[in-house]
């Protein structure tokens, strides 16, 4: 299996322009609302530190790995609510490596019963490719095929521990309105079309990405019950990709559910379709800190070759704006 990520990977550098795919994906979006929202920071008046990783396909080499940190306050000047945060992502896939770091602002407006949110990141993303792992002699000896030699140089190299890397700069905006029974956001990412270059040859351009996600909080009539649907529609025009989800709170601390995903690409004018289940857990250890645990498993030809995927995501969150004895909350998500 690993050959095959690697001749992926070499034919995929052969082209000189290439296109980033899609963003990484979120499991847990609804409890992730900032990583792809920046006007989503400061929901609920808290201060939130926030930390998940996705292992994406496991049982397939390099498969993969993406790691999310952010950190986000909201703070008052005069009469104005505001909010602030940083980001940053560290995404792995075979050869290939994205970082990327942003700060984000908010503003804060009162709307109906609820409040509206615009938000901004700026930042940069680095992307890296090992193109010096590749042994092309190897390859030839295997696949019976002395096209391609070691000295191939379409693919980029460096000298670095991580081979070929480049910077750009990006940015996003977004709008989140958010009441106490339903929430709803759009935005859109990678605004600059980033373009990276490696080498004369090598140029790797990141499209542009719309978000459009929203859910609901249905109370039962058994109080201790409540019902969140939601979804979340990610598409950069070339690939799309729709969540649908349903989870049950229980005491206002249990939170589990399931959820279906579906993926389109657009590849030579044929569009390809995929599919996932997933489970998805999220609890209240204690007051304001949270813990969130999702299992995906494919339902196309990967599921015989992957175990599913995992992600695990821990959040910390409090009130800095409001006293403590006037907003007992009862969720540090839901308030």
């Amino acid at each position: 299996m690993k050959r095959y990520i690697v001749l992926l990977c070499g034919m995929f550098c052969c082209i000189a322009h290439l296109r980033a795919q899609f963003d990484p994906q979120i499991g847990q979006y609804m409890f992730m609302q900032s990583a792809y929202n920046p006007a989503a920071i400061g929901d609920g008046d808290m201060m939130r530190v926030l930390g998940s990783h996705r292992m994406q396909f496991t049982g397939i080499m390099d498969a993969p790995m993406t790691t999310n940190f952010s950190f986000s306050s909201p703070f008052i000047v005069g009469k104005t609510q505001h909010a602030a945060g940083v980001r940053f992502m560290n995404d792995r896939f075979g050869l290939f490596a994205n970082q990327s770091f942003y700060v984000e602002y908010a503003y804060k407006f009162r709307l109906g019963k609820g409040d509206l949110r615009v938000g901004v990141d700026l930042g940069f993303i680095n992307l890296s490719f090992a193109g010096d792992s590749i042994n092309l002699d190897e390859i030839a000896q295997i696949e019976d095929n002395a096209y391609h030699i070691a000295s191939d140089d379409a693919i980029p190299k460096g000298s670095g521990a991580n081979g070929v890397s480049g910077m750009g700069f990006d940015m996003g905006v977004g709008v989140y309105y958010s009441c106490p029974i339903w929430w709803a956001g759009i935005s859109y990412g990678h605004l600059t079309n980033p373009q990276v270059e490696w080498s004369d040859r090598n140029e790797i351009g990141v499209r542009g990405s719309l978000y459009a996600a929203g859910g609901y909080h249905w109370q039962l009539r058994d109080k201790r019950w409540m019902l969140m649907p939601s979804a979340m529609l990610q598409t950069d025009f070339l690939s799309w990709d729709l969540n649908l989800t349903m989870l049950a709170q229980v005491e206002n601390r249990y939170r589990f559910g399931m959820g279906y995903r579906v993926s389109a690409v657009n590849i030579d004018d044929r569009v390809r379709m995929s599919g996932a289940m997933n489970l998805l857990f999220a609890m209240d250890i204690i007051n304001g800190l949270e813990l969130g645990y999702t299992y995906e498993l494919p339902i196309n030809g990967l599921l015989r070759e992957s175990y599913g995927s995992h992600e695990l995501f821990l959040a910390y969150s409090f009130n800095i704006l409001k006293p403590k004895h006037t907003n007992r909350y009862k969720s540090i998500r839901y308030l």
